[in-house]
């Protein structure tokens, strides 16, 4: 590419073009909102988004001109957002449906602030999958079944398949139960029963998740999510913008990722090896270890995924996942709790972005009867081929 002009002196003066200088790296959540959860045929992904967005909008007490970076999850069509909204993003960034790239936008956000590329971005997730008629897999499925067509032939048609096949090697292997895969399904509905918003909230006992049926053996309906309609949406910044506004910042401390894509959707180690690289990352760069953590937020698509992450990233010992999480362990008033909202088992899925949405409320102090006394410090964890983490903090590193 020519830079030069045909007398050699530059076609532009590069010095006078706009640049942003980094103020610093610590960012910080400003605002979170979302949509009602459930059934809402009268709005596509794309809106989703777009009411989500205004609730965001609206936490933070900022107007649209405020957002200058765009990261969108799931939501049909960028344009069409922008068009709604009204902005006009400098950055801007759009990923594929699956649920592990809820921690993956994160990432990317937190990475365009750090270098400069936006000051105030929006990231926006929206989701009419109940409406659409979305299965998360199988041959009926009018959602993306794409990545488990190879799988087909052997049954695999589906997340749930995957996961409980290896769940039924996990228990194999060291004994696990499907009574403590109970444990978390009826945590997770206490906390449910708590917040106004989950879609689920009629209290369950061990005894009626062992007596619901078999969707595919060894997983019962009580160990799947729930699909619903909704949208969820966060706005981030540079804390030394985070000035003056509705709530006081919330600090992402610390961000990683890890993969084993290579290794196929069926995981030798339960995606045992990208966790431990992501937890090495992850707590060295939020300066933290677990013992500091007051409360858990993991990805639930299934019940199992709990077991494995909580594995994983070392708050239990190999194969002692089942055992850790009965008693109460993840409960309000319990150990660790996990899930406050009452997670994807029964608040909604999300696709781990209402998880998000509720560390930083649970930091902010605004939950109810829900919420963790003094909670300061919260780890989002989702398990998986891509692994992520979030930590977030009521003061940044």
């Amino acid at each position: 590419m020519n830079f030069l002009d045909s007398t050699g002196a530059p076609k532009m003066e590069f010095a006078t073009w706009p640049r942003r200088r980094i103020i610093d790296t610590r960012i910080a959540v400003i605002g979170v909102g979302n949509t009602p959860y459930g059934r809402l045929p009268d709005y596509d992904s794309t809106a989703l988004g777009a009411w989500a967005f205004h609730e965001a909008l609206a936490d933070a007490g900022l107007t649209a001109a405020a957002i200058d970076g765009l990261v969108m999850h799931r939501v049909g069509n960028y344009q069409k957002l922008c068009e709604m909204t009204g902005i006009n993003p400098d950055f801007v960034s759009v990923q594929p449906s699956n649920g592990r790239m809820c921690g993956v936008s994160i990432q990317i956000a937190v990475q365009a602030l750090m270098t400069g590329q936006a000051e105030t971005i929006a990231l926006v997730y929206g989701n009419d999958g109940r409406s659409a008629g979305a299965k998360y897999g199988g041959a009926a499925d009018r959602y993306d079944t794409a990545a488990e067509q190879m799988w087909f032939p052997y049954g695999m048609t589906s997340p749930g398949a995957v996961n409980a096949l290896m769940f039924a090697r996990h228990a194999m292997q060291y004994g696990t139960t499907t009574e403590q895969l109970a444990a978390v399904s009826v945590a997770f509905r206490k906390h449910a029963a708590l917040n106004p918003g989950a879609v689920m909230r009629t209290p369950i006992t061990v005894a009626d998740h062992q007596a619901s049926r078999f969707i595919c053996e060894p997983f019962r309906l009580l160990d799947y999510c729930q699909i619903n309609d909704g949208g969820v949406a966060m706005i981030l910044t540079r804390s030394g913008l985070a000035r003056d506004l509705r709530h006081p910042p919330v600090y992402v401390r610390g961000v990683a990722q890890a993969s084993s894509l290579a290794e196929g959707l069926v995981s030798d180690d339960f995606n045992r090896a990208p966790m431990q690289s992501v937890a090495r990352k992850v707590y060295a760069m939020a300066d933290v270890d677990r013992d500091d953590l007051d409360a858990l937020m993991i990805y639930d698509n299934f019940t199992a995924t709990v077991l494995f992450g909580l594995e994983g990233f070392g708050f239990c010992g190999v194969g002692e996942g089942g055992a850790f999480v009965q008693d109460g362990r993840l409960e309000l008033g319990g150990a660790l709790p996990t899930n406050t909202s009452g997670g994807h088992l029964s608040e909604s899925y999300m696709q781990g972005w209402n998880l998000n949405a509720e560390a930083v409320r649970q930091i902010r102090g605004g939950c109810g009867e829900r919420q963790v006394a003094g909670a300061r410090l919260i780890q989002y964890i989702a398990p998986g081929p891509v692994t992520t983490s979030v930590i977030y903090g009521s003061e940044p590193v």
